[in-house]
């Protein structure tokens, strides 16, 4: 058979429906061949960055293998930015890319380039997969695909690409006489004396007054979300999750506190900062979570850190702040062991300090009572009425910026409703085409797209693919006509001067409903906080794909948000200070004694 029918047929028998691909001269036999196979097709995006995206949003949605397929040269470096995003959130995706033909690859002779498009695009990803090869002879091609999508969902998932000549895709191959991949038996595992670690956290959590508990995007990744609530239930913890553990639990769940971080909640921080205990589970616990420096994060609690990766435990010694316990593993083994211990287990009673965290929940909301009387749209009532009028199993993709910090800050969700971003590369551009991979995972069920103004420029011809196909995506633009978090970070550092993050700093932007109908997509404005549940409930109820454009005033800003070396319980806007004080338990680090920042 031709090796590029065999490479469709391996994305079949991965289970993969849909492939990404954008055409090109070296990536068109095995479209033709995605084309042909009756069990699996191809989507042709019109960028590379968004296919890309798309299939680390198909990944994430179905919770198995993502695929994508670009042409040599251009193609495949554009397709970087979504690695990136898969890499950065242990992502497993299959990114295949089309190269020259064997006998115009440079090889040793030291040019730049021999073929047409030639880039060397497996030593340009090395850095951001967990593996990258080059095909060199058509019957490599079943060990290497075999290889790649092993290491790409064992142990902490990744992105992989293989690399394979246009002239190698074309060949005739048998099957039989393929060679396949035996992975070797590995699995992360709990370190040694297993059973003294669990021991160890079990006493850690015997004798807290103060815990909280913090799960994270490892947990989906693991598919352990039974465990994680079996043991919520049965600790009674109050729950902080990670972004990308925001919609783990239930809003009205009884120990469901919120976000924390340097873009959480102002309750959430306090939880945190002021605990005596944290058990983080699949939760890397990176700087926004911490603050900067990192040692002022929780700083006088016991921690207990649950990780898959050992250099992510490693980190923190390094960085000033050594852990109690680090528990390299699984989040999947690590509760079912937990949880073998916890048998019979009567936690401490702790009903003081969740009645203290309730207390700051009711006394610092995301959406305080004065936004509703607010004439022009305000984002925490925006996201607040999404939540009420969103279907019970919505899937929501957010672009970066306050598009998803509003999100994350205000919006109550529901069980089985899920919440996507891109949590830790979070480029601009990213919820269109995430929203486009994600209907295609639910077979092209209504997805709602949370895009900012910039954001959707990045990738504004994906409004074409979801025309055409005919995709009930609501895409809600974010429009504060310009960059607002860049602008909060501006007016915190560079006194308040908008230098490319506004109309006047130098950015244009075109009639967002104008540019929807000519996509031929129905348009609608929304600009005033009157009209906000008329509007959102409109849009949630239409049939087929829709663009709503959210005009809030430039000088809305994302509340709370802290800022480069305050902790994070001391975040802007900043509280009086005999109010912060009263608010801590954990004594006030004294950079949080003055009532401004000292730049």
């Amino acid at each position: 058979m031709k090796l590029s029918d065999y490479i469709a047929d391996f994305f079949a028998q991965q289970g993969i429906k849909y492939v990404f691909a954008v055409t090109g001269g070296a990536s068109i036999h095995i479209i033709h061949s995605l084309d042909a196979h009756p069990d699996t097709d191809f989507i042709a995006p019109h960028h590379e960055q968004a296919g890309a995206m798309a299939a680390d949003a198909y990944a994430r949605t179905t919770g198995g293998l993502g695929a994508a397929v670009a042409t040599s040269g251009p193609g495949a470096t554009n397709l970087l930015t979504g690695i990136c995003c898969s890499w950065f959130d242990s992502v497993p995706v299959l990114y295949v890319t089309g190269q020259v033909a064997t006998f115009r690859v440079r090889g040793d002779t030291g040019v730049r380039q021999m073929g047409f498009q030639e880039t060397q695009i497996v030593d340009i990803v090395g850095s951001v997969t967990k593996y990258a090869a080059l095909i060199t002879d058509p019957y490599q091609a079943r060990y290497e695909l075999e290889k790649a999508v092993h290491i790409a969902q064992e142990g902490r998932p990744g992105p992989v690409l293989i690399d394979i000549p246009d002239d190698l895709q074309r060949a005739e191959v048998d099957p039989d006489a393929m060679k396949g991949y035996n992975p070797p038996k590995s699995s992360v595992s709990l370190t040694r004396n297993e059973d003294q670690v669990i021991d160890r956290v079990v006493s850690l959590m015997q004798s807290a007054q103060r815990p909280v508990l913090i799960p994270g995007w490892g947990i989906r990744l693991a598919k352990a979300e039974p465990e994680f609530r079996r043991l919520a239930d049965i600790l009674g913890y109050p729950v902080c999750p990670s972004w990308g553990a925001m919609d783990l639990l239930p809003h009205d769940h009884p120990d469901f506190v919120g976000g924390f971080g340097t873009h959480g909640s102002r309750y959430g921080n306090f939880a945190v900062q002021n605990s005596d205990l944290v058990l983080a589970v699949g939760a890397r616990m990176s700087t926004r979570e911490t603050g900067s420096p990192i040692g002022a994060w929780a700083r006088d609690a016991r921690t207990i850190i649950v990780d898959i990766d050992a250099s992510e435990l490693g980190k923190f010694p390094s960085m000033g702040k050594p852990l109690d316990i680090a528990v390299h593993s699984g989040a999947k083994e690590f509760l079912g062991r937990l949880l073998n211990r916890l048998e019979g287990y009567q936690p401490p009673d702790i009903s003081e300090w969740k009645g203290r965290v309730a207390g700051w929940k009711a006394d610092y909301p995301a959406l305080m009572p004065a936004y509703r009387d607010e004439e022009a749209v305000n984002p925490y009532v925006f996201v607040d009425a999404l939540a009420e009028h969103a279907l019970p199993d919505e899937h929501f993709y957010s672009d970066t910026g306050c598009a998803i910090a509003w999100m994350m800050q205000g919006f109550a969700f529901r069980d089985n409703q899920r919440a996507f971003h891109a949590f830790n590369n979070t480029p601009m551009g990213y919820a269109l085409p995430a929203a486009i991979g994600g209907s295609f995972a639910l077979d092209k069920a209504p997805v709602s797209c949370l895009a900012g103004d910039g954001s959707i420029m990045m990738n504004m011809q994906e409004l074409a693919t979801v025309r055409y196909h005919n995709l009930p995506i609501r895409i809600f633009i974010i429009n504060n006509d310009g960059y607002s978090m860049v602008r909060q970070t501006q007016e915190q550092w560079l006194n308040g001067e908008f230098v490319a993050s506004s109309r006047e700093g130098g950015l244009g932007f075109p009639d967002f409903c104008a540019l929807a109908e000519s996509f031929g997509i129905p348009s609608m404005v929304l600009d005033q906080n009157a009209d906000i549940q008329e509007s959102v409930l409109s849009v949630m109820q239409h049939n087929g794909p829709i663009l709503c454009d959210v005009r809030i005033p430039a000088d809305h800003r994302v509340i709370p948000q802290s800022r480069f070396g305050r902790p994070i319980e001391d975040a802007d806007p900043l509280l009086l200070r005999d109010e912060f004080k009263n608010n801590m338990i954990v004594a006030p680090l004294e950079s949080s004694l003055v009532p401004n920042p000292v730049d």
